[in-house]
């Protein structure tokens, strides 16, 4: 998370997901160009950008591993019980 190439893969993902929101509100939502509804189609496709970035970061590995639903325990810091 903090260097330059998790922000640069989180941008494209960020300008991919906004361009693929935007795509399928303009698809869903009018049959021509004059139709659209240009400031909910961008709010929209801004907010799933949003939530792009937002779990980008919430995917990064920072700290020590924990209870994900990915993540598999290791037996680290557990004492055997004799």
């Amino acid at each position: 998370m903090w260097t330059a190439a998790f922000w640069k893969a989180t941008a494209e993902r960020a300008v991919r997901t906004f361009a693929q929101a935007l795509a399928a509100v303009l698809v869903a939502g009018a049959t021509n160009l004059l139709d659209v509804e240009w400031v909910a189609a961008l709010g929209t496709a801004g907010m799933a950008a949003l939530l792009a970035v937002l779990t980008a970061l919430g995917s990064a590995k920072i700290g020590p591993p924990g209870p994900g639903f990915t993540e598999t325990p290791d037996g680290r810091g557990r004492q055997p019980v004799l």
